[in-house]
Order: structure tokens, then C-alpha cells, then sequence
């Protein structure tokens, strides 16, 4: 008997339909459902894909979707809704508003040394006290200040780490959440997770004074780096158990003669850490090579001239804030390849945005811009910009692709400049708007964001510019000049958009 045919037919795969076979509109529906980042890759694929995805209906949907409140004026409108949107986002980023939601958080009068954002927390060190604040539980009318108690001397550095990268992960549910880890005068680091000390590191013999910038290794053993006032870089496996991290020392490494000051993480290769202490002497360590003790996985030295700053890796280049002056060294090579800024007559504080090839340095009584790529072709780098208005050392200093936030212990407010071109877009009080005396500086920020929280003796002050509507009025001083007039905006005042 013969096999009886098939009751279904399989199509073959020419007679298949593709998204390329879908007209404009229908593609241009589907994007509407996307995300910012999803639309961006439609757009990336090809040309057609690129019309649909630029289409008016996707970005108002996102435009209602991020300010409902907000109507599109005609002067947006008739640039396209694409465009309306992302001048919107950027006039956002650059915080070019003078109506942010703004919250005041108490606390001890006196400085802050290191404040961080983690999503709705807000998390900052006092001397040897750790809090976190949860900024919506707060503005709730909730007690939502937790203090994080286990170091008793000065908080030294802080860091927040991907939770999926320790073993402390548990589930898909974790995978955006952070720990915090902290090292302190006290000898000891400690990691954080749910306001709780989950592992306690002892080893160097004196106080810790840096952790590296980010974790490094290979798959999920990561490890996280320290450096000491003993001289000593120390290796720690995040993924050791046990509540006071017995066997989580994996290496000590000798070779500084003063106290690590910095550390960072190679960029073209996540087993190269470059530390730099005291004395400005620059070790690259192969930590993929490294035994319990040991000094030989040193694969590069070299030294710099004046008292370190900061340093920053970016692929295979290191660049090295310190004295006077910034410089770019090949890892792969230690020679140095360019000097990048000369801020005489002594820097206090460095950035850069490796995708723009820019560096923002901080110095007294002003910040100065630099393209790195003009600084290749010339003798002596000149800055493209120059950031003043300050009073006193310009210690804080903030740079993504849409702003720069500078400030000091001096300056009773942070200033805000456009990251292209320099000018200043907005002026922004640090004390509290409540104190009458608000003559202290500010101590510490940190920026995420469309978000910012200063510190200062008066308290935390966090502003959100997310939803602001009521634009910087620009200043007018009769001539085409890169800088507007540095304005310091109540944010309390009434103001008529």
C-alpha cells in the first residue's frame, strides 16, 4: 500500500514573509511597542527599517509615555517628534530647568565624604557612619533612614557592584541590583547587601585606602581589589562564603614602597590592574598569573611627575592625573603617549569621556575642557573651554556625553556646562533651602542621570530634573560668548513658564 500524502503542506522558506516585507506603517506599529534602546537598533539595521523607526507615532508614544503632562509647542513640533523628544532628553540631562523636584535630607553637621545614587537609595559616609536613605519612602513620611553599622574609623572609598557578580545572587529577580562594598581606616572592607554586612575582609595592616573601580576575572569569580596604607595591593573573591570572608584572600602583592592611593581596572584586558601610590610609581599587575604572595605577576612600572590625582583606564591607554598635568600612557608599551591637559598651577580633580575624547580638569578658581585629539599634534595642549566663576580649588568634578558638574568646599553652589561646547546652562545651590546661613561649600555630590544629591553642613539636597517644565531663562550679555552668567535659582520661587 502506498503511503498516503501528507494532510499538511510546509511552506518552503522562499515563500516565507520577513519584517523587509511588511510596509512602513505596519513596521512602524510594531516599533511603537519597543523601548528607547530596541527603536535605536531597528533604526541601525538598514535604511528602510530606519524610516519606519524614525516615524512620528513611535515618538510621540514615547513622548506622551515620559511626559504626559507635557504638550508639544510649535517650535518642537515643527523640528519632527523625534527630534522634540531627544532636544527634551538633553535639555533634561543638562538640567536647563529651574523647577526639579527637590527634597531636603538631614543630617549630622558635618561634611560628607562620599555620597552615591543606587536607584531610589541615596547612600553616604560620615567619618565612620554609613546611612542609606530611601528617597520614596521619605518623601512618604516614612523613617527611612537606615545606618549601616560595622566600621568604626573614617570610610574610606565606596563602590557599588553588579549583586550577579557575587555569590550572593540568587535569582533573575536580583539581576539589576547592587551591593555596596566599603573600605575603611579601620583595616577591614565590608560588603553590603539589604542594609546588612554580608562579608567582612581583614588582611592589610593598616588602613585601606582604595578599592579598585570596578571587579574583575573571568565568568562568575570575580574579585575585587584593595590597596593599603601598608604598601600592599590585596585580591579578594567576591564568591567566598562565610559572614567574616575567611578564604577570601586570594593574593597579596608587593611592590609599592608608599601607600596605594589609586587602582583601575585595564580596559582592553579585565586581568591588567593598574594601581599608583604615593609617590607617583605606576604598577600594571597580571592578576590571572597571581599566587597567596606574590610580586613577579608585576608586568609594567613606570612613574609620572607630582602628587597623583585620579587616573582612568580606557581600552589600553591609562590616563594619569597628577601634579600639574594629565597624561595618556599605552599599557601595552608603558610609555607615555601624549600629555593631554596642563593645568597649572596644580590640578585638584579629573574626568574624561573616553567616546568624545574629552577631559575636564579641575583647578583653582575654575575647571578647564580639552579635547585629547587636539592634544596629539601639539606642543603644549591649550584647552578648548574654560569653566570659571568658582571660588577656591575645584575638588568636585562630574562628565557624562551631555554635561559637566563642577564644584568645591568653596563654592556655596555646583555649576552645570554643556559637555560639547563648555557654556553654562545652569547654577544650583548646595545647602539646604531652608537654612538661612548658607555660606559652607559643598562637600561632596554625585550625579545619575537627570538626577543630583549635594552635600553640604546644612544636609543632602537631591533634585530630579525629569519632569521639569519651566526652562533657564538664557543670559543675554550682548556678544556671542561660550559662557552664560553663572545664576543661582531658588528652586522654592514661584516662577510663571
Amino acid at each position: 500500500m502506498s503511503d498516503p500524502s501528507p494532510s499538511t503542506t510546509q511552506s518552503s522558506p522562499s515563500s516565507s514573509t520577513t519584517i523587509a516585507d511588511l510596509d512602513e506603517d505596519s513596521v512602524a506599529h510594531c516599533a511603537s511597542y519597543l523601548n528607547l534602546q530596541d527603536i535605536t537598533h531597528i533604526a541601525m539595521t538598514c535604511k528602510s527599517l530606519k524610516h519606519a523607526a524614525y516615524s512620528d507615532s513611535v515618538w510621540q508614544r514615547l513622548f506622551r509615555e515620559h511626559w504626559p503632562q507635557e504638550v508639544l509647542s510649535g517650535s518642537l513640533q515643527a523640528l519632527g517628534v523625534r527630534e522634540a523628544y531627544l532636544a527634551r532628553r538633553t535639555a533634561l540631562h543638562q538640567f536647563k530647568f529651574i523647577d526639579p523636584f527637590v527634597a531636603d535630607f538631614y543630617s549630622a553637621a558635618k561634611p560628607f565624604d562620599h555620597i552615591l545614587l543606587d536607584k531610589n537609595d541615596i547612600i553616604f559616609s560620615q567619618g565612620s557612619m554609613i546611612q542609606r536613605i530611601q528617597i520614596d519612602s521619605s518623601l512618604s513620611g516614612n523613617d527611612s533612614m537606615v545606618i549601616l553599622s560595622g566600621h568604626n574609623a573614617r570610610i574610606t572609598s565606596m563602590r557599588l557592584f553588579p549583586l550577579d557578580e557575587t555569590s550572593l545572587f540568587r535569582n533573575e529577580a536580583q539581576r539589576r541590583k547592587n551591593v555596596l562594598v566599603t573600605s575603611s581606616s579601620d583595616h577591614s572592607i565590608r560588603l553590603w547587601w539589604k542594609d546588612s554586612c554580608q562579608r567582612c575582609f581583614k588582611g592589610h595592616n593598616g588602613p585601606v585606602s582604595a578599592l579598585s573601580d570596578k571587579l574583575f576575572g573571568d565568568g562568575r569569580s570575580k574579585l575585587l581589589a584593595s590597596g593599603g596604607e601598608d604598601g600592599t595591593v590585596r585580591l579578594w573573591s567576591l564568591s567566598s562564603s562565610g559572614k567574616r570572608g575567611q578564604h577570601a584572600l586570594k593574593a597579596t602583592l608587593y611592590g609599592h614602597e608608599k601607600p596605594v592611593k589609586l587602582m583601575s581596572v585595564a580596559g582592553h584586558s579585565t586581568s591588567l590592574l593598574v594601581t599608583m601610590s604615593r609617590d607617583s610609581k605606576v604598577r600594571v599587575w597580571d592578576t590571572s598569573t597571581s599566587s597567596a604572595v606574590c610580586s613577579s605577576c608585576c608586568v609594567g612600572m613606570t612613574s609620572v611627575t607630582g602628587a597623583p590625582v585620579d587616573m582612568k583606564c580606557h581600552e589600553s591607554l591609562l590616563y594619569v592625573a597628577a601634579g600639574s598635568s594629565v597624561v595618556a600612557i599605552d599599557l601595552r608599551t608603558m610609555k607615555k603617549v601624549i600629555t593631554a591637559a596642563i593645568h597649572q598651577p596644580k590640578l585638584y580633580s579629573f574626568a574624561i569621556l573616553p567616546s568624545k575624547s574629552l577631559i575636564c580638569t579641575g583647578g583653582v578658581g575654575k575647571a578647564m575642557l580639552w579635547d585629547a585629539r587636539r592634544s596629539q599634534d601639539a606642543l603644549k595642549p591649550e584647552p578648548m573651554a574654560e569653566l570659571d566663576g568658582h571660588t577656591g580649588s575645584v575638588r568636585l568634578l562630574h562628565m557624562d556625553p551631555y554635561k559637566i558638574v563642577t564644584g568645591g568646599p568653596e563654592d556655596s553652589s555646583v555649576s552645570i556646562w554643556e559637555t560639547d561646547t563648555g557654556r553654562q546652562t545652569n547654577s544650583l545651590i548646595c545647602n539646604s533651602l531652608e537654612v538661612e546661613n548658607t555660606s559652607s561649600g559643598c562637600s561632596a555630590m554625585t550625579v545619575n542621570g537627570c538626577r543630583i544629591v549635594t552635600g553640604s553642613y546644612s544636609g543632602l539636597l537631591f533634585r530630579d530634573f525629569a519632569n521639569a517644565t519651566c526652562p533657564v531663562p538664557k543670559y543675554e550679555d550682548g556678544n556671542d560668548s561660550k559662557f552664560w552668567g553663572t545664576q543661582s535659582y531658588s528652586d522654592t520661587d514661584d516662577k510663571e513658564c
